[in-house]
């Protein structure tokens, strides 16, 4: 059995959401329209998809920005050591409870410093089974819609190896149903599946 991939710790929560944040140097485990679970214990945990990555500046680096000749050593320290952490936002997709999925919003959310992993290809597999968790991703405020819903078909059709075909042409045709009454998300999330295929 691998080893669960911590990606960071929880700084903020909803039940519709959560911020996470990590090191720098952390950053290269966690990607947009990723899968990730917060375990909780109890049987209980929570799955959310990332659907944006910041880093927002601090004092240090704004002057950094308008300084001449900046080393490739003080660049090195600010990006390896910095202090201000790399948020990822993450919406809520469903969880788990005494070993069974659900895809509806968590009865409560993660706490503050819970740790967020990213789920494995096993566990992809079994959390999109079946697409209940689309009308979360559909509906999402302030998500891009469409590039989280393909960056994420493309990652769990990845996880399923050879059936990967199969199952992204069930997920476009269900995002299809899902939005033939909004024509204009309709149009974002085709166009963005069309680039991953």
């Amino acid at each position: 059995m691998t080893q669960p991939i911590e990606i960071g710790r929880l700084l903020s929560a909803g039940i519709s959401g959560f911020t996470a944040g990590c090191r720098v140097n952390q950053l290269s485990v966690p990607s947009f329209g990723a899968l990730v679970r917060a375990p909780l214990g109890d049987g209980y945990q929570v799955y959310g998809l990332i659907h944006d990555i910041h880093i927002d500046d601090d004092g240090l680096v704004r002057q950094l920005v308008t300084a001449d000749g900046v080393s490739e050593e003080v660049m090195k320290d600010n990006r390896e050591r910095r202090i201000v952490p790399v948020e990822m936002s993450v919406l809520a997709v469903g969880y788990e409870q005494d070993g069974k999925i659900h895809h509806l919003l968590p009865p409560r959310p993660p706490l503050s410093l819970d740790v967020i992993y990213l789920c494995e290809d096993k566990d992809i597999v079994r959390f999109t089974e079946k697409f209940g968790y689309f009308r979360h991703i559909l509906n999402g405020k302030d998500v891009p819609v469409g590039e989280v819903l393909a960056a994420h078909i493309l990652q769990a059709g990845k996880a399923r190896g050879m059936e990967s075909g199969k199952w992204i042409e069930s997920a476009t045709q269900e995002a299809i149903t899902l939005l033939r009454d909004d024509y204009p998300t309709l149009m974002s999330v085709l166009g963005a599946l069309a680039d991953i295929t």
